[in-house]
This record gives C-alpha cells, structure tokens and sequence, in this order.
C-alpha cells in the first residue's frame, strides 16, 4: 500500500562518447550488464539522479586495462521503475533474505559451493566483485519471474568511497544503482545540460 515509487526518475549511465552518440541517435542501445559480480544481477545500470558520480565512473573506467570506453561521456534518461526490487524497502529486504536462504540449500543439495563476496584487488574494502550479491539477486528475480511477477529494475543504495572526513559515516561515492531489467522502463534518453549561470 505505501510502497509507490516516483513516477518518473532519472538515471545516468558512465559509458565511451561514440556508443552514446549511437544509442542517442537509436543507431545502438544500452546493453544489459551480464557479469558475475554485478552488484544488482544482470540489468543496464544507471546512477540515480547522480550526474556528477556517472561522470566519475566513466573516468575511472576508462583508466582500466581493456576498458571499452575512450573518451568518457554520460547519458541521461527517463526512467520508470515498475516492478522494483527495491533494497529500501523493508519487505524486498526481507524477500531477499528468503532468496539467499533458498539459494543456500539449493546449491547445498547440488554440492556446489555458494558464491562469495570479494575485492578485485588487496586494498578493495568496497568489495566490488560482489558475487554472493549477484546470484542472490538473479534467484530473487527468477523466484519472483516464476510467481509471475517479474521485477522490472532493482534499486539499492551503496556506502562506498573513502569517509569525507577523520571520523565520518559519510563517504565519498555513496550513491543509489538502479540496474534496468526491462528496457521498456526507460522513457527517453537524452543529453544532460550543465547548469546555466
């Protein structure tokens, strides 16, 4: 009853200039993301009314070996969230939880080990490989595709980044993810304009 989101949010997505120019002028589209250690399981993934952190990750990005972006660039939509998973909110939490559960005995009975959380790297706190997450959330909306009601987006928020400052809680890339299942939730893409003075 009291779980409605915003009609409409926007979304930012770090990716290379000329991929966006394309999806911009619907030469291409955005690719749902497929890896393993996803954060929020497979989806096109955007930074929740954050232009400044999607312009951030596309400049870390495009520093990494083998990166697929050149000249880093962000794009903007329009996106509905539908059917959310969403991580701030107590009942998809809880629904989680069951997901993990489930999971946990159904690898068990097929002895195959569960996945783990971990770094990229030695010095990774943020534990970015987040292997456990992605499969827990990829049973989650398989659970819920077989109930027939499946997720159209998952939402959650992330502590991330050094703290601000000596003794802070607050840290430096805190943000909300938004991975897009179903790519009829966004609306429009478009360019994001700077603020005029």
């Amino acid at each position: 009853m009291y779980s409605s989101k915003p009609s409409i949010i926007y979304g930012f997505h770090g990716l290379d200039k000329t991929t966006a120019l394309k999806i911009l002028l619907q030469e291409d589209s955005f690719r749902h993301s497929t890896n393993k250690y996803d954060w929020l399981g497979s989806g096109i993934y955007f930074w929740e009314n954050n232009l400044e952190r999607a312009k951030q990750y596309a400049i870390q990005d495009s520093k990494r070996k083998n990166s697929s972006i050149k000249e880093p660039f962000v794009l903007a939509a329009v996106i509905e969230l539908g059917n959310c998973l969403d991580l701030l909110d107590q009942k998809y939490n809880d629904f989680l939880k069951v997901a993990y559960t489930q999971l946990k005995q159904d690898l068990e009975a097929e002895n195959i080990e569960i996945p783990t959380n971990k770094g990229f790297s030695s010095n990774d706190f943020d534990f970015k490989a987040r292997e456990l997450d992605c499969a827990v959330i990829r049973y989650a909306c398989a659970l819920a595709e077989e109930a027939g009601e499946p997720f159209d987006s998952v939402r959650a928020a992330f502590i991330e980044g050094a703290p601000l400052y000596e003794g802070a809680r607050f840290y430096s890339e805190n943000h909300i993810q938004l991975a897009i299942i179903n790519p009829d939730c966004i609306k429009g893409i478009f360019l994001p304009r700077e603020k005029q003075n």
